[in-house]
């Protein structure tokens, strides 16, 4: 194995290797760390690399029998975590300048990550509590895109999307509580899921999970990854695993849907839109059923998913110690949140379901439905708002389609479908019924096939 193939090998290919005796979980556990000392100076994707550890948990996976390594199915896979989950030995700074501690315990993700044979390589930069679709704080600095340097990653996933895009770690772990998966993996050419609400678990670092918008959920690079990922860490019993979806052929009804969220006020680019219609011929070259539709994202969705963001941010603010060292705009938000009465999120919970089943009637015609990701490119590192609670939640917009369904809690797929023009990536959204991430899958699956994203161009600097 050669340095180069850490940007290309998914993470089953290098468990495999590990398997077959053709490197050892510290040769490639070293390789990833010399690939972070080379890049990580340039985009800033770690909050913190666990050399000591990483290499004795290597080191640990060598000495077993072959017969047990090779029942790991992570056996020496170099994974990331994001810096909102907590990991033991390690603080969960949440993109802030207060340490609240180091954690005694390993959340319940992570713990079964590695007793899959996961190697954790380090903890991911976040804004500051996970607030903005851009991943930069003051106390941390700006994460930058692997394909543009100038370029922002997206957030709040970002250092998780620039590690596994850049070959600083084979998969990575995000949350999602209003396209915080997606919208990252989505810029930086990975396939990102928000599984179904609450299949994976939680852990009581993050609350109420913004009371019920946030889902934790892998950043990879390739689909029978995702699945991969799923069927290791969530509290889903199904009688097949998610992996069995990748490689079945299933003929659906996809629904085409670019029309935006009410009140989003945002157009889709011609360039977005050219690579979507692209999309949309190549799943009807395939035999797919596709159908024009209008989702009714009625403008109650706006209001729900906003005051529970809002409140989310009063009790994550409220979490802490010494709120004097948050940002300015954090504790604005925050502010906002205790405006709001508590009859208000009361009420928002009680009338999710009709929102859910009013942006759900499009499933009355359709397996699947397909949305855009974003309405143009990512933006410049320079162009994110560095202050401003009001000013950074309107720009937050970019990615209106993605945040319904954290509101609705059912699972969605970021796709890479290609490069625009500048060579940046471009993905479209698959979003499936409650409970069904296995037809978001099989689909995904089946398009990577045909076109395999994962052999895109490598993003130019880490050639």
């Amino acid at each position: 194995m050669i340095p180069s193939e850490l940007t290309t090998l998914d993470a089953t290919a290098l468990a495999a290797a590990v398997h077959a005796g053709e490197i050892t979980a510290t040769h490639l556990t070293r390789m990833t760390l010399d690939r972070i000392d080379m890049i990580e100076p340039t985009v800033n994707a770690f909050r913190v690399v666990m050399v000591d550890q990483a290499l004795f948990d290597a080191a640990r996976i060598d000495a077993l029998t072959d017969d047990v390594r090779r029942g790991l199915p992570l056996a020496g896979v170099p994974v990331a975590i994001k810096d909102d989950t907590d990991v033991a030995g390690q603080s969960t700074m949440w993109g802030t300048a207060i340490d609240r501690g180091i954690c005694v315990d390993d959340a319940v993700v992570v713990s079964r990550l590695r007793r899959a044979g996961a190697v954790i390589i380090g903890k991911t930069n976040v804004p500051e509590l996970t607030l903005w679709p851009w991943t930069a704080s003051r106390t941390w600095g700006a994460t930058r895109n692997p394909w543009d340097l100038e370029r922002t990653p997206g957030g709040s996933s970002g250092g998780s999307a620039t590690a596994v895009c850049a070959g600083m770690a084979a998969m990575a772990l995000g949350s999602d509580g209003g396209g915080s998966v997606r919208y990252p993996a989505a810029l930086t050419g990975l396939i990102g899921i928000k599984p179904q609400r609450d299949r994976l678990p939680l852990g009581l670092e993050h609350g109420s999970g913004w009371h019920g918008l946030i889902a934790l959920g892998p950043l990879t690079r390739s689909t029978r990854d995702a699945a991969l990922f799923l069927d290791l860490v969530s509290d889903a019993e199904h009688t097949t695993t998610f992996r069995d979806a990748v490689g079945r052929r299933q003929s659906l009804r996809i629904a085409v849907a670019t029309n935006p969220p009410a009140g989003s006020q945002v157009a889709l680019s011609p360039e977005c839109r050219k690579h979507l219609d692209r999309a949309v011929e190549m799943l009807a070259a395939l035999g797919h059923e596709i159908v024009v539709a209008d989702i009714d994202y009625p403008l109650a969705a706006l209001w729900n998913s906003t005051v529970r963001l809002l409140k989310g941010a009063q009790h994550d603010v409220a979490s802490m110690p010494d709120t004097a060292r948050l940002e300015r705009r954090t504790r604005s938000v925050a502010r906002l949140g205790k405006v709001l009465p508590a009859r208000s999120l009361r009420k928002a919970l009680a009338r999710e379901h009709l929102v859910v089943e009013s942006i759900n009637t499009v499933f009355q015609i359709a397996d699947v439905v397909l949305t855009p990701i974003c309405k143009a490119p990512a933006l410049l590192v320079s162009e994110c708002p560095a202050n401003g609670a009001v000013r950074s939640l309107r720009a937050a917009n970019t990615s209106a389609w993605l945040v319904p369904w954290n509101l609705t809690g059912q699972p969605a797929l970021t796709l890479p479908i290609g490069l625009d023009d500048d060579g940046l990536p471009i993905a479209v959204q698959l979003v499936g019924r409650a409970d069904d991430e296995v037809t978001l899958l099989t689909l995904a699956a089946e398009l990577e096939h045909h076109q395999p994203f994962a052999r895109l161009p490598q993003p130019p600097f880490t050639d």
